[in-house]
């Protein structure tokens, strides 16, 4: 069967395309009396291409099976302008009649006129008096090839004279999955890109308490070709656009159903294309362009893969960008960098660093053998507080002790170590007791060199720095 398809084109688009296609119309809808939609379900307007014929249909107004459903207004109107032309007729010269029968002759072989017309998909017969609910329009979305086979049936009078086109880009089936709890559907269209031109039938009624008609209409379907026949095991009868079995079908002038017209229900052997496509196209209400778009394409945004696909590129332009950023900043430090080692006369030196240029660092004064000793003893000695000591061992310094020439302490006058200390090597603070302090030129306590003894273990620190 046939449930939903897809229609998304504007009336006047379609009548271009079809004219091109040699199915010209010389009527059209409006843009907005079709329903433009890639989800085009039961209920709404469609557009139909048909031969343009009175709303009874082809042939003459009286037929078996529509006496009831005559307007009887209409009725006896028709039969006045009968009786009339009758009598006009009766009263004309032998050359009158002739001419008139050879122009009567002239006008039926004169080109039929076709026009698309916005109709409502699930038909509703000529006699219905009511509206029908949703339930009973659904029933008649479709029409089966074989029911059309026997001059019987509500189909009887549509067969016979309102057979039409339905036009649309492609229809959508489900696939039963798990025992039918599952349905993924599907997308079917021409694979050459073509409109598809379903046959269907069509009618026109009037209700009772409304003043307006309603032209509605109803696809044909029959077995599904090879292709198909995985999908589902019906499928709509798809005509080839601009074909003999077209203008068969819509000819005005076969106003009862034969074989010729019963042959032409049968399964599509054009190619098609087939491919699953997003299920949120089961809901009526949704509408998007992705519907017709295969599952597994790069161009569907609810293929997972794309989701990976588009990280890997997001990835990879973030590396690229990285990269030509971290290029340009090495263009700019080298550039800073030839700029800041090509002299500039006309640079000033600023101390405070304001000025671009580096301040220049002041010169470093040699230092003599002289003061070599001394500022050594400076840059080691300090006093401790608070009751720490300057060596690691943790004795006081008393103030008898002194220096020797090779950095121990000996017992002697205090003067002497006051003489030192005046000298720099050692730094004094007011108002506090001198402690016992670190030899300048040794890092053992007094007890470590008494220990290791003279020699060579007690030589000067100070000469490895005057060599």
């Amino acid at each position: 069967m046939c449930g939903r398809y897809a229609f998304f084109s504007r009336p006047s688009e379609v009548r271009r395309r079809l004219e091109e296609e040699g199915m010209p119309s010389q009527e059209a809808p409006d843009d907005n009396e079709v329903r433009q939609t890639y989800n085009f379900a039961p209920g709404s307007f469609g557009l139909v291409y048909r031969a343009d014929v009175p709303d009874y249909g082809a042939g003459q107004r009286e037929r078996d099976g529509e006496a009831k459903g005559k307007d009887k207004t209409e009725s006896e109107d028709d039969a006045m302008n009968k009786a009339a032309a009758a009598v006009e007729y009766s009263n004309m010269t032998e050359e009158e009649q002739l001419n008139k029968v050879t122009a009567d002759a002239e006008s039926n072989i004169h080109p039929t006129n076709y026009k698309l017309q916005a109709m409502k998909w699930g038909l509703v017969p000529f006699w219905t008096k009511r509206n029908p609910d949703y339930g009973s329009m659904m029933k008649t979305i479709n029409c089966r090839d074989d029911s059309l086979i026997e001059n019987k049936g509500m189909w009887n009078t549509m067969k016979h004279r309102k057979r039409c086109i339905v036009i649309c880009e492609g229809f959508y089936e489900w696939l039963k999955k798990h025992g039918g709890k599952e349905k993924l559907p599907h997308f079917v269209k021409r694979k050459d890109g073509q409109l598809m031109c379903f046959a269907g039938l069509w009618d026109c009624t009037k209700f009772e308490d409304s003043e307006e008609k309603l032209y509605t209409y109803s696809i044909i379907t029959t077995d599904a070709n090879k292709q198909l026949q995985f999908l589902h095991d019906r499928m709509p009868v798809i005509l080839n656009n601009g074909s003999d079995e077209v203008r068969t079908w819509l000819d005005p002038g076969r106003a009862e159903w034969n074989k010729e017209l019963q042959s032409l229900l049968k399964p599509y052997q054009g190619e098609l294309e087939c491919y699953p496509v997003s299920k949120d196209v089961n809901k009526v209400g949704n509408n998007s362009p992705s519907f017709v778009v295969p599952l597994n394409s790069s161009e569907n945004k609810n293929n997972i893969a794309n989701f990976f696909g588009n990280q890997k590129k997001a990835a990879q332009t973030e590396e690229m960008e990285s990269e030509a950023t971290r290029q340009a900043t090495d263009a700019v430090r080298s550039k800073e960098s030839q700029v800041k080692h090509e002299p500039n006369d006309d640079a000033t030196l600023n101390q405070d660093g304001g000025d671009s240029n580096a301040p220049v660092p002041a010169p470093v004064k040699p230092i003599s053998n002289d003061t070599k000793h001394s500022s050594a003893v400076k840059r080691e000695h300090s006093w401790s507080r608070d009751g720490d000591t300057a060596d690691g061992a943790g004795e006081p310094l008393m103030k008898s002790q002194k220096m020797d020439d090779h950095g121990s302490i000996e017992e002697g006058d205090a003067d002497v170590l006051q003489e030192n200390q005046s000298e720099g090597s050692l730094e004094q603070t007011a108002g506090r007791s001198r402690r016992k302090t670190r030899s300048a030129t040794s890092n053992l306590s007094p007890k470590g060199r008494a220990a290791k003894g003279g020699g060579e273990r007690n030589k000067k620190i100070t000469s490895f720095f005057t060599k």
